[in-house]
């Protein structure tokens, strides 16, 4: 299964608000040891949400969808995925629950006489319309819940909000609750050198043998223009199963040792 999070709304592309969710994601996944293994960037455009979602919801993929989960003409990914999915929505009776307590909450709060049935609070119980046969997503900043689709091949998304607030705990709480059995399963190391003034291709030969010759790894490099700190230059470095990286680290060192180059331990 692959790690994949799509990310949706016009305030993102826009400069507006700074995307948030992807580092959050590479952290939460990098701290079970799981990595991430592709992003998407959307708009608020619904013919293309729809056709991304039923893209991948195709997939065997663990994927987080944030953002377009409200009740504001420009929210719409619950009614997307629905689409995707060729399902209805459908008041969620736990959602329903969740978002009158929060109202109820609020209305306490506020010294409010608490009114279930005013128009506005009508309109906010479309925040726990989901496809049918979803499932909610706690939220424990809010108790307006996400939700969760399932496919015949065992993929799933979550849908969680665009807020990174409430964002990150409720992945956290979908990684924990779902997917513990897939954490630290897959060994992994990497190790890396400085290259000053490397150029990359005098050191793709060294690079393609690596990889030849230790199927289990990946061979990165990374070239920098140098700043006021370090000068131009490469990091070179190799990744995978924790016995291979080592035995290609060693091998690495020595091709770079051949080629005259001059490098610093990462």
């Amino acid at each position: 299964m692959a790690f994949g999070i799509i990310i949706i709304g016009d305030e993102i592309l826009s400069g507006k608000r700074h995307d948030k969710h992807l580092a959050k994601i590479i952290e939460l996944l990098s701290e079970r040891g799981l990595s991430l293994s592709w992003a998407e960037y959307l708009g608020d455009d619904p013919v293309l949400i729809t056709d991304t979602l039923r893209r991948t919801m195709s997939s065997t993929d663990i994927v987080f969808c944030c953002g377009g989960i409200g009740a504001t003409p420009d929210d719409h990914t619950r009614q997307c995925a629905a689409a995707a999915l060729n399902l209805p929505l459908l008041l969620h009776p736990e959602a329903k629950e969740k978002i009158q307590e929060r109202i109820i909450d609020m209305a306490r709060e506020a010294g409010k006489e608490i009114d279930l049935n005013t128009p506005d609070n009508l309109h906010r119980l479309k925040m726990g319309e989901f496809p049918v046969g979803a499932e909610i997503i706690p939220n424990s900043f809010n108790k307006i819940p996400g939700f969760a689709v399932r496919n015949a091949k065992g993929g799933v998304h979550y849908f969680v909000p665009g807020f990174p607030v409430m964002a990150a705990p409720m992945m956290v709480w979908a990684l924990d609750t779902h997917h513990a059995e897939l954490f630290h399963q897959v060994a992994h190391a990497e190790k890396s050198v400085i290259v000053y003034e490397g150029i990359e291709s005098t050191l793709t030969p060294l690079m393609e043998a690596l990889e030849a010759e230790f199927t289990s790894i990946k061979v990165f490099s990374l070239p920098s223009v140098g700043d006021d700190h370090r000068r131009r230059h490469i990091e070179l470095g190799v990744k995978g199963n924790p016995e291979a990286v080592e035995q290609a680290y060693t091998k690495m060192l020595a091709g770079l040792d051949s080629l005259h180059q001059e490098y610093v331990a990462n």
